[in-house]
């Protein structure tokens, strides 16, 4: 199967209804992207799919296949995109497992979204679980990416 994964083409044996979070991790060696439930209702393997977040855990690899696969190695090589800047200038992150999905999704809200409101953050991030209760700062650091994309002109 070929899949492109963060820009790079990988062709990977795996069987079609292999999920795509095994594939990113065990096949082609990104492990930012987490297991968290196996059940896509904690959001911690959320990696975006042609632009949009999805839940790795469900999603077959082949339903990949010729499409951009983005995971959270894919957003920066330095840790520069606007969201990844705000999760450290906040210091959202407590334990941090489920950070990498917190981003992505917090990434693609700012790319429908660039200025949102609290009622849109805590809409699009409902679905991701923070087992330490990071909410409030989850929520001012997609603020301030909002900033920062704005005053870089990046686009998120």
């Amino acid at each position: 199967m070929k899949l492109v994964v963060n820009g790079q083409p990988h062709e990977v044996d795996a069987p079609a209804d292999m999920p795509l979070l095994w594939v990113l991790r065990d096949l082609v060696g990104l492990t930012g992207t987490k297991f968290g439930c196996g059940m896509a209702q904690c959001g911690a393997c959320t990696v975006h799919l042609d632009g949009a977040p999805i839940r790795s855990c469900i999603t077959p690899a082949s339903a990949a296949a010729d499409k951009s696969i983005t995971t959270i190695e894919g957003l920066s090589k330095d840790g520069a995109h606007p969201v990844q800047r705000a999760w450290q200038e906040v210091d959202v992150v407590q334990c941090g497992y489920c950070q990498s999905g917190q981003i992505m999704v917090a990434a693609a809200l700012l790319k429908t979204t660039p200025q949102p409101t609290d009622a849109e953050i805590d809409a699009a991030m409902s679905g991701n679980l923070c087992r330490c209760g990071t909410y409030q700062r989850i929520r001012t650091a997609v603020h301030r990416a909002a900033e920062l994309t704005k005053e870089s002109g990046h686009v998120a």
